[in-house]
């Protein structure tokens, strides 16, 4: 099974999830130290909504990847240049 991801990306952070992974338990909303995430009008895996990002308030800091049971989110950070 191919599993496709949307993304938001605000240049500096780049937010990725995986409506096919997604069953929409919301600790990633819970756990995000920041409020960020909110929930999407995209469904899940069973039919629940998934999550989306406020690119204004997300500093990319990994943990609603990190607290995701289901391995359905992935951020990046663009790295600093010097």
């Amino acid at each position: 099974m191919k599993v496709f991801p949307y993304e938001v990306n605000d240049g500096k952070v780049t937010f990725n999830i995986f409506p096919e992974l997604c069953k929409g338990c919301g600790l990633c909303r819970e756990k995000c130290p920041e409020r960020a995430l909110s929930w999407s009008d995209r469904l899940g895996v069973y039919g629940t909504p998934t999550v989306v990002p406020d690119p204004k308030l997300c500093k990319g800091c990994r943990t609603c990847e990190v607290v995701c049971p289901d391995c359905a989110i992935l951020v990046g950070r663009k790295k600093k240049e010097n």
